[in-house]
């Protein structure tokens, strides 16, 4: 990470940043997919395989392979958030904010003093970033960021709050969780018309307010909507979607080649 190629000043930009999304807890995969060509790739500590270790090792292997480095940490848990921002996480992703309040502290636990509540031992991010611990600590308020996950009513209800927390970098929407919460548990429909019209206004008020705007998308057509929606981190491709496809493909091109073949 350089004063001019890091991830905040992409992102800050309006610059669209595509990050793969790992939770297969296989740090080579998230290398391959760094290699592969995303920009960023995430690591999933909430709904993935993922441990602290098995992180640690999956952040190395993304800056081995060229990409950005991101997380996103379970509910609630905001000493994880710090603990994987001193192993180099330039981005952290809390999900279910549903406050101003919770916003806070969240955001606090990654930035340092004055700004935040961080603890001081950076020494693994300064080495993936190819710095000093004084440089790191020089630009790490700024470059170390905090997305709070948009996905329910009340964080709607709450947006405006939520965007006027000074430590807070931005938000990330999850659309199905929040296609969820807006039909009250009636059903999943992430790529509905009804939930992509709440994500357009989460990222313009986003934008507005001066914030970053990221979302979750499930194929490569919301990718081009969230896009022109003003979102600038932008998530499409599961690792465990990748292998499962792979899988499934291979099936079908043995069924095809054996077909009708005697047995």
């Amino acid at each position: 990470m350089t004063e001019t190629n890091n991830l905040a000043d992409k992102l800050r930009s309006g610059k669209p940043v595509i990050t793969g999304w790992s939770v297969l807890c296989v740090p080579m995969i998230a290398e391959m997919m760094a290699r592969g060509g995303y920009e960023a790739v995430t690591i999933d500590l909430q709904h993935g395989m993922y441990d602290f270790a098995s992180a640690c090792e999956a952040l190395a292997a993304t800056a081995l392979g060229g990409a950005h480095r991101i997380a996103r940490v379970p509910v609630g848990d905001n000493a994880l958030a710090g603990r994987l921002a001193d192993m180099g996480a330039e981005c952290l992703i809390a999900p279910m904010i549903n406050s101003k309040e919770e916003a806070t502290r969240f955001a606090r636990a990654v930035k340092y003093p004055p700004v935040g509540d961080r603890s001081w031992s950076p020494f693994r991010a300064a080495m993936l970033n190819g710095q000093t611990q004084e440089a790191y600590r020089q630009i790490a308020n700024a470059q170390t960021l905090s997305l709070a996950m948009i996905e329910t009513q009340d964080a709607i209800d709450a947006l405006d709050e939520i965007l006027s927390v000074p430590e807070l970098d931005g938000v990330f929407v999850g659309p199905s969780d929040l296609s969820l919460s807006l039909s009250n548990g009636a059903g999943l429909d992430p790529n509905g018309e009804a939930t992509a019209k709440v994500c357009a206004a989460i990222a313009d008020k986003a934008v507005k307010a001066g914030k970053i705007a990221g979302v979750f998308c499930m194929n490569a057509g919301k990718v081009r909507e969230a896009i022109g929606q003003g979102f600038s981190l932008i998530t499409h491709g599961i690792d465990r979607s990748f292998v499962g496809d792979a899988i499934d493909e291979a099936q079908r091109e043995v069924e095809e080649a054996t077909s009708g073949s005697p047995r």
